[in-house]
């Protein structure tokens, strides 16, 4: 009998992954971290029992956070992540090479510490001269920031514990204050099986302060549902409006200049949770 791992994502349903070894458990400060290898996915880290990132099928994931604001921005050069420890946002920034300055501010840095032990493929890059790693709360660190990023991506953990401020109206508010003039900041925003009461009133909070706002979907079979939803919010630029010639060749596994366009068309049920 092998050992299985369990992500109970309500109260009545679940994923399970078989788990070949455990290579670390540790009770952080903020949080339960597991790094573990599973036959199906890779290595794979847990927080507080959520899946939160595999070998196998990360790249979905930080591909569709990163490259969809970094294309809609027309000239992104200093970019924010707050979370993300693991790096795998990070890394598809610093394709752009308009970036000059990628600064990630974690609140855990065990989660960095072992991403970088376990998930190199991921968190490799997070010693390139133009990142900068802060360990502290992003949050505070988007309070205490005015008109300093041209884009701004939230890589947090679902609204639970640590992650649970990044999901308020006035988190929103100080990502605006935040951003320079023409600034774009996307947020994951979770399900729309289980989790769309929260879908909906993130994009109304973002769509009070953002003058552009839209809901944008991947396929992510790791996570609850397998359909994940991210918010964009933007100041001036359109996501569904950038021009031919913004685009250019870029190494991805998901992402493509076709699919910038077609993730904005949304099935009629999650369409309206944006109503």
């Amino acid at each position: 009998m092998g050992l299985w791992f369990t992500e109970k994502q309500t109260d009545n349903f679940g994923i399970t992954a078989k788990i070949e070894q455990t290579y670390h458990t540790e009770k952080t400060n903020f949080q339960k971290l597991d790094m573990v290898e599973t036959a199906e996915w890779g290595n794979m880290l847990l927080l507080d029992d959520m899946v939160m990132t595999t070998e196998k099928d990360e790249f979905v994931y930080h591909e569709m956070v990163a490259h969809v604001p970094l294309f809609t921005h027309p000239n992104p050069k200093e970019v924010l992540v707050v979370g993300g420890g693991d790096g795998g946002v990070i890394r598809e920034i610093l394709k752009h090479a308009s970036v000059t300055k990628a600064v990630l501010v974690d609140i855990d840095g065990k989660v960095i510490e072992y991403s970088k032990k376990y998930l190199p493929s991921i968190a490799g890059k997070l010693d390139d001269p133009r990142v900068e790693v802060r360990v502290a709360d992003g949050f505070m660190h988007i309070a205490e920031s005015e008109k300093a990023y041209d884009v701004i991506l939230v890589d947090s953990t679902e609204p639970v514990g640590p992650a649970v401020n990044l999901f308020t109206k006035g988190f929103y508010a100080g990502i605006s204050r935040a951003l320079k003039d023409d600034g774009i900041f996307v947020a994951q925003t979770d399900n729309p099986w289980f989790k769309a009461e929260l879908i909906r009133q993130v994009y109304a909070d973002v769509k009070e302060i953002f003058p552009v706002t839209r809901l944008y979907t991947a396929n992510i079979p790791t996570y609850p549902s397998g359909l994940w939803t991210f918010t964009i919010g933007s100041k001036i630029h359109d996501p569904l409006k950038v021009k031919e010639d913004r685009f250019f060749e870029i190494d991805t596994k998901y992402y493509t200049k076709q699919l910038h366009h077609a993730c904005f068309v949304l099935p009629k049920f999650v369409e309206d949770l944006t109503v």
